[in-house]
């Protein structure tokens, strides 16, 4: 297996990106969240790959990341899910954006990208839900992530309290930009219980 591949960025031609390495030119497909980060062409470049073996070809997949990797292995043994449909859940989501989504099972977020519809949808949902946690200090606050340690806080608070993460997720979402950890603790308690 190809675990890794470095060398010159040659071409860059979305989805695909020619890699030289030791004179050797690697084709990879990258899903957009990896394009945009990429260096310029003539440029060294790192990617982090899985390689497809079929028939009639063998294809390899580069990302920017190990986590981004994980993601699409991680989809690629949802039933239904092949290399393009990750590649295009990956370009549409980033790797947070996904564990947020499956956890709080809105499939809204994913029916937003091409090629997947409603079922499709679920079925990642469905089965992906013990698959991707949330890391809280990604959760913006009031739609700013500026407060990633309050947000942390405030949501292992509740969980701690008995809440079940998804709930605990929506509350803290919920909550105004500047609030304390203690007023947040105090607001989300008192917005779960409404519910």
């Amino acid at each position: 297996m190809i675990g890794r591949i470095a060398g010159i960025l040659i071409e860059k031609n979305p989805p695909q990106v020619l890699v030289d390495a030791n004179g050797v030119g690697y084709e990879i497909d990258v899903p957009m969240s990896t394009f945009y980060h990429l260096p310029r062409t003539g440029d060294k470049v790192t990617l982090f790959t899985h390689l497809v073996v079929r028939e009639d070809a063998q294809l390899l997949y580069g990302f920017g990341s190990q986590s981004e990797r994980a993601a699409f292995r991680t989809l690629l043994k949802v039933s239904g899910v092949g290399p393009k449909v990750a590649l295009a859940v990956l370009s549409g989501l980033s790797v947070d954006d996904l564990a947020a989504a499956v956890t709080l099972q809105e499939t809204g977020r994913l029916t937003k990208i091409p090629g997947i519809g409603k079922k499709t949808a679920e079925r990642l949902l469905l089965e992906l839900k013990d698959k991707f946690k949330v890391d809280p200090r990604f959760i913006a606050v009031g739609g700013d992530a500026a407060k990633p340690s309050a947000n942390a806080d405030v949501l292992n608070a509740l969980i701690g309290l008995g809440y079940s993460e998804k709930e605990a997720l929506l509350a803290v979402k919920a909550l105004p930009a500047d609030v304390t950890v203690s007023d947040g603790i105090r607001q989300a308690l008192k917005s779960l219980s409404k519910a």
